[in-house]
């Protein structure tokens, strides 16, 4: 998964190093080191991220509606 999304974007692992040691030139990661890292990153950060509610925060609730095109037109008082 996490490769086919990095492909999706145009990242291409494979121009890193292979192995998990930095290439002493660049300083690139080993390509089994950005992945594991990118594994670590996947399994403890997107949980709690996609987990967190907006509605638990009041000043933050008003942010879970899309805004409106034109908030200064009341549309329920046009429909009457």
């Amino acid at each position: 998964m996490i490769r086919a999304r990095l492909a999706s974007i145009g990242i291409d692992l494979d121009q890193l190093p292979p192995g998990s040691t930095p290439d002493p030139q660049t300083g690139s990661p080993g390509r089994d080191s950005a992945l594991a890292s990118l594994r670590g990153f996947m399994r403890t950060t997107v949980l709690p991220l996609s987990s967190y509610a907006f509605a638990a925060d009041a000043a933050l609730g008003q942010q879970v509606a899309p805004p409106s095109l034109y908030p200064s037109i009341d549309v329920v008082r046009e429909a009457r």
